[in-house]
């Protein structure tokens, strides 16, 4: 067995306890302010207050305001002590136009939990790679919190968040594959394919050295997820990592029924070829209903022998 990242410390946020405060912002793209609506209910009916970033309801062309506002909202739920934790309104695009503008330090100074998934990839893995702090990549206010969350996808969501004593393993059982198989352990990056891809060559991109990088995407056809992975693997990415988790890649159909395209499962089969590592796929993760949330910097061990990803320690404290 392979020990990825041994010894590579990082923050781990305070659990979410009953009745606190969590802040809500709009780092990436502007909501529908109806579900917003709902989303901020459901957390009251869970017993938490809310309160809502300066600028949530801004619209700036497809930003939910100015990149400083936005940027703003974000340093300014980490500075406020009423706030336990930071969940945001949904992704779309906006999230690498306001890394510059984030204070990381004090980031590392108050650490706090952050939920979000999709462009939020973007600013989750810039705040690990500046801080070591672990961001949780899932369900978002005016998103799933609004339209209701399916029982598994809610109960693994709460529990990662609040039960540091709880080991979450995902088998099998739920879909899981194994395409090529292996046992390791390392720290768990990645997200949105597209947005991952769009960190290469900047500041804000995070050592994957032994990572067990994770990935989904929507909306992009077979070729375009072929020249992301080709990208990742051109940089030397998928050569470096322990692991791979492959979630769902939602509606990545060809455009057209006539032209030339391969499949999903023949593009992964062809990249990872060569590659001396395990490999996961279907992974119950991404812009689908049911999922697991991921701990973005957690550690994780795949073992295909007993069929199984494992949260194998706690993401808070």
């Amino acid at each position: 067995m392979f020990l990825a990242n041994k010894g590579n410390s990082v923050i781990k946020p305070e659990r979410l306890q009953p009745g606190v405060t969590i802040g809500v912002v709009g780092p990436a793209s502007p909501m529908i302010k109806s579900r917003l609506k709902k989303g901020l209910h459901y957390l009251e009916e869970r017993g938490y207050r809310v309160k809502l970033g300066k600028h949530v309801f801004d619209e700036d062309g497809y930003f939910a305001g100015k990149d400083r506002d936005r940027a703003e909202d974000l340093n300014q739920m980490f500075r406020d002590p009423d706030i336990a934790a930071i969940f945001c309104t949904r992704g779309g695009y906006g999230s690498p136009r306001i890394l510059p503008l984030i204070d990381y330090e004090l980031i590392k100074k108050h650490p706090k939990i952050l939920v979000g998934y999709s462009d939020i990839t973007a600013l989750q893995l810039a705040i690990f790679t500046k801080t070591r702090l672990i961001t949780f990549s899932g369900p978002m206010v005016a998103v799933e919190m609004a339209k209701g969350m399916e029982p598994l996808t809610e109960y693994y969501f709460w529990q990662l968040l609040k039960d540091p004593e709880r080991k979450i393993v995902i088998t099998t059982k739920h879909g899981i594959k194994f395409l090529k198989p292996g046992k390791v352990r390392g720290h768990l990056l990645g997200g949105c394919l597209s947005m991952v891809c769009s960190l290469l060559g900047t500041p804000y991109v995070p050592d994957f050295d032994n990572a067990i990088l994770f990935l989904e995407d929507i909306g992009e056809e077979p070729y375009k997820i072929d020249r992301y992975l080709t990208q990742l693997k051109l940089a030397g990415i998928l050569h470096r990592i322990g692991g791979l988790i492959l979630g769902k890649f939602e509606d990545c159909k060809p455009s057209s029924r006539t032209a030339p395209s391969l499949t999903l499962e023949r593009i992964i089969e062809d990249i990872t070829a060569d590659l001396p590592i395990p490999v996961v796929t279907d992974f119950p993760y991404g812009h689908v209903d049911i999922k697991f949330t991921m701990p973005v910097g957690g550690k994780v061990l795949i073992d295909s022998e007993e069929n199984k990803v494992e949260f194998e320690e706690a993401a808070v404290v």
